[in-house]
């Protein structure tokens, strides 16, 4: 049992750089700041399952209070570059 939850970790981890890495050129490559914005949202996303994955592999919490973090920040972030992109503004006067 123990084999099946190491490899299945394993490929979990290998999907999730790789989705990083598609992210990473749309984010350089990106045509226009939404895809951008998206490529963005993409990698905090990809990182935050890849940080769950290495929990349930070496069987720590700490792991999961990170990725709890890079949720709760990753929200706001691309809640705040969604309204920038649409206003100009952040923080309205």
């Amino acid at each position: 049992m123990i084999d099946i939850v190491y490899w299945a970790c394993q490929f979990a981890l290998g999907c999730f750089v790789l989705g990083m890495l598609c992210a990473v050129i749309r984010l350089l490559k990106g045509p226009s700041a939404a895809d951008r914005v998206l490529a963005l949202d993409t990698m905090y996303i990809n990182g935050m399952l890849a940080l769950l994955a290495l929990g349930i592999r070496f069987d720590s919490t700490l792991y999961f209070d990170i990725a709890l973090l890079i949720a709760l920040f990753g929200f706001v972030g691309s809640a705040a570059m969604a309204k920038f992109l649409l206003r100009a503004e952040v923080i309205e006067p």
